[in-house]
C-alpha cells in the first residue's frame, strides 16, 4: 500500500469516528449517567439517657453503707442536689432535688444527651441514714 493510500485511508476513518460523534450526539442520545452512590447506612445513635443511668446506679450500688452518692446538677447559676431522677423517654430527664440551701425545692427539665452531673462520694454521720438516688421510669401503659 502505498504512503499516499496510507494517509487517505486514516482521513476517512478519522473523518467517519468524527460524524458519527457529532450525529449521536445530535440524535438526542444522552450521555451515561455515573452509577448513584450507595445509600449510606444511617446507624442511630444509642440512647444516651439509659448509659448516663446505668452509669449512676452502678456508682450508687458500689457504695458502703455509711456512703451516699451526692448527684450535682449545675443550672448555670445555682447548684441542685438531685435526690430524684424521673425518665418519661430515653432523651429526657426531669430532675427533682434542692437547691444548694436545702430549703427550696428544684425541678430541671433537660435533654438527656446535654445533661451533665457531677458526683462525689460523701461519708454519712453514724446513725443517719444515707440518701439514694431515686430513677423512676414511666409505668408501662395497660392495653
Amino acid at each position: 500500500m502505498a504512503l499516499g493510500n496510507f494517509g487517505k485511508v486514516l482521513a476517512d476513518q478519522a473523518i467517519e469516528a468524527t460524524k458519527r460523534n457529532v450525529l449521536g450526539n445530535l440524535g438526542g442520545s444522552e450521555p451515561a449517567k455515573p452509577a448513584a452512590p450507595a445509600p449510606e447506612k444511617h446507624v442511630a445513635p444509642p440512647d444516651i439517657g439509659p448509659v448516663i443511668l446505668g452509669q449512676l446506679q452502678a456508682m450508687q450500688k458500689a457504695l458502703r453503707e455509711d456512703q451516699e452518692l451526692r448527684v450535682e446538677f449545675y443550672t448555670g447559676t445555682e447548684v441542685i442536689h438531685v435526690l430524684e431522677i424521673f425518665v418519661p423517654t430515653p432523651q429526657v430527664f426531669v430532675l427533682s432535688g434542692t437547691d444548694s440551701t436545702r430549703e427550696h425545692a428544684a425541678r430541671i427539665i433537660t435533654p438527656a444527651a446535654t445533661t451533665v452531673f457531677t458526683t462525689r462520694i460523701a461519708k454519712v454521720e453514724p446513725g443517719i441514714a444515707p440518701i439514694r438516688l431515686n430513677v423512676l421510669s414511666p409505668r408501662p401503659k395497660a392495653e
